[in-house]
């Protein structure tokens, strides 16, 4: 299961209550991810049924009424576990980990460590990956060129990893 809209919609909520369309584009304005509202309203609905989100109705005139969202404690703690928990099977999702990576001001250095870890090893299992496929497409140009490119990249994002990893452990 994909957790980023899950977390995207509680960090928008910690900063202020919203009504379903204003979360939702405030969301998109600032991430440039699209959350339709199929997931939207359903993630509303199990948080307000775990308590994690509480739901008022503000009634308009001639309107129907709105329904506006607020985080609550609860709330508050699931949004940090969510942060924190990164499986193995989403560290090498890079909208799982660089939402994750945008949230880290709500983790202890520990928990960002673990993450920052987590993504590493996705990133050396893919790099061997690179290396058994460059066996294969060597002497073709084009497959090489694609096998060297995504090697460039992945060499990249480990040193970026590891200048990651440096601030991380700062409080």
């Amino acid at each position: 299961m994909m957790a980023y809209p899950e977390i995207l919609i509680l960090r928008h909520l910690s900063r202020r209550s919203a009504h379903g369309y204003e979360l939702r584009k405030r969301i998109e304005g600032t991430t440039g991810i699209v959350i339709n509202n199929n997931s939207l309203y359903p993630a509303l609905r199990r948080f307000v049924e775990a308590g994690a989100v509480r739901m008022t109705v503000e009634q308009q005139e001639s309107r129907p009424p709105r329904h506006i969202y607020e985080l609550t404690d609860v709330g508050r703690e699931l949004l940090h576990d969510l942060i924190a928990e990164f499986p193995a099977a989403q560290a090498g999702d890079d909208l799982e980990f660089l939402t994750r990576l945008g949230q880290f001001s709500f983790l202890e250095p520990a928990e960002r460590l673990a993450i920052l870890d987590a993504r590493v090893t996705a990133i050396m299992t893919l790099a061997d990956g690179l290396a058994r496929l460059s066996e294969r497409t060597s002497g073709e140009y084009w497959s090489s060129a694609v096998v060297q490119r995504s090697r460039e990249q992945i060499d990249a994002e480990l040193d970026w990893l590891a200048s990651l990893r440096a601030r991380a452990s700062e409080a």
